[in-house]
């Protein structure tokens, strides 16, 4: 009672934000808004895994390749018990709780003693209200959501001189997902630079971001290549820097000017590609960079960040939604309040540490109300009624849904894979294979068809002999005869 007592304030602030992060993302898979890429794919590994299977791709590939080849994800095998529960919604809620205790790692690390109390609350209250938080919620589940939220701990761990405490976070942090040893490797090297007096502390992280860095090389090198039906990593697609990652090192190296160049311009003359990169810039700069300018070693953590970002082919990378910024909201609540907490005036602190809180929200409002590159706002905005609604009868769907057998093999439309995803078998349609079952609606969108290719197949479908329609209203579902 004493501890509750003691910090009531933030435990009031972990409850106003589990319910915020449950109203988007919760709301979200009831309202058919997740899919079969990612959260889909990742049930299914966890019904595999909790009978002790690998998990083969099928969901979303034609030829069968161990899961662990596309992304190297060790967290899944651990989460999968916890189906048992919380069946479908399981990696949506270790998500929520995830940022939340991410975010007492950030309260626990500034709160040295009573009169830092407010830091640590306004730097836990900006991690829960960054940009980058929300629209991972709003967006599926990934397991670098998870690894991003470890962070905190390991900086509070380091801070406390516990060896065997940040060797577990570093432990779990790298088998998140393939990339988060390569974002370590600097978070290491950042903070072996911030401890660099204290001899012991500095040349331990500096062991940890070799080992950090050996782990990435050895992993996207060797271990999903062998596992990977053409004994290649499927993830390194930056061809404005070469075909392979060493002959990106070497570019960024040897043309320093138009690599810095590439971090701002529309580098592959997208159509939808101009002013995407500049406004997560912005939004970036918005929600505090220009803090870290004291603490140069905190943009350094960042760098592999940037990198992955803005050199992609894809320029869903270089924007603000999705998943796609969690690892800068560590970095920033962490690094701007400590540049905030070294000040010497409490009221300064005071008013920075406010004026931190209205830029982020400002950013996080931004990413709600308006983007340069389309998202869909009805995932993110929980305080609009249409995020709580769709043009089609909810209720009734998941009636339908609730009718398939669990041993049943089912073809069906991405948002309502997720749903289905704990069996045996389930493909994204127009994966249909041996399915029994094949599940799908023209009120959803038609991806990974073009509609005109959506209503072509479905047509054909229903007119097919070999199956017969048993139910058709708010979704098609058809079954093998």
């Amino acid at each position: 009672m004493q501890w509750i007592k003691k910090h009531k304030h933030l435990i009031i602030i972990c409850l106003v934000f589990f319910v915020l992060y449950s109203l988007i993302s919760l709301v979200n898979h009831y309202n058919f808004r997740t899919f079969a890429l990612d959260l889909g794919a990742y049930t299914n590994a966890l019904h595999d895994y909790l009978h002790f299977k690998w998990n083969d791709s099928s969901v979303f590939k034609e030829i069968e390749e161990n899961l662990l080849a596309d992304h190297f994800d060790i967290y899944l095998i651990l989460f999968s018990p916890l189906t048992i529960l919380f069946k479908t919604y399981t990696l949506l809620i270790i998500q929520i709780i995830s940022v939340l205790f991410g975010g007492i790692g950030i309260y626990k690390l500034f709160n040295f003693n009573t009169s830092r109390n407010n830091i640590a609350l306004y730097s836990t209250i900006y991690f829960y209200l960054f940009f980058g938080v929300f629209s991972s919620i709003a967006f599926d589940y990934h397991s670098n959501v998870i690894a991003a939220s470890i962070v905190p701990w390991l900086f509070y761990y380091i801070q406390k001189q516990k060896i065997f405490y940040s060797s577990l976070c570093i432990f779990f942090i790298i088998i998140g997902k393939e990339n988060m040893s390569f974002w370590l490797t600097f978070i290491l090297i950042g903070l072996a630079i911030e401890y660099r007096k204290n001899k012991f502390i500095r040349n331990y992280l500096i062991i940890a971001s070799l080992f950090s860095c050996i782990s990435f090389i050895s992993i996207t090198h060797l271990i999903m290549p062998f596992i990977a039906n053409n004994g290649k990593y499927p993830h390194f697609q930056y061809s404005v820097l070469g075909n392979s990652m060493s002959e990106a090192f070497l570019n960024l190296i040897t043309h320093p000017i138009n690599s810095f160049q590439t971090i701002f311009i529309n580098h592959n003359n997208s159509d939808l590609g101009n002013f995407v990169k500049l406004e997560t810039h912005l939004i970036l700069l918005t929600s505090g960079l220009f803090f870290l300018i004291k603490k140069p070693h905190y943009i350094i953590m960042l760098i592999p960040i940037y990198f992955q970002k803005f050199f992609h082919n894809n320029i869903a990378m270089w924007g603000i939604g999705g998943q796609y910024n969690i690892e800068f909201a560590p970095i920033f609540a962490i690094g701007i309040f400590k540049v905030i907490q070294d000040l010497p005036s409490i009221k300064i602190q005071k008013k920075l540490s406010i004026l931190a809180l209205i830029l982020v929200c400002a950013a996080t409002i931004r990413t709600m109300d308006n983007t340069v590159i389309f998202t869909d706002k009805s995932r993110i905005r929980f305080y609009k009624k249409g995020h709580y609604n769709k043009d089609y009868n909810v209720k009734n769907v998941h009636k339908q849904l609730q009718k398939i057998p669990n041993n049943a093999i089912v073809s069906t439309q991405s948002p309502f894979l997720p749903h289905l995803a704990l069996r045996d078998n389930i493909y994204q349609f127009p994966i249909i294979k041996d399915a029994d079952f094949i599940i799908f609606s023209n009120l959803e969108n038609s991806y990974p068809l073009t509609s005109n290719e959506f209503e072509s197949l479905t047509n054909l479908l229903k007119n097919n002999p070999k199956w017969k329609i048993i139910y058709a209203k708010e979704i098609t579902v058809l079954q093998k005869k």
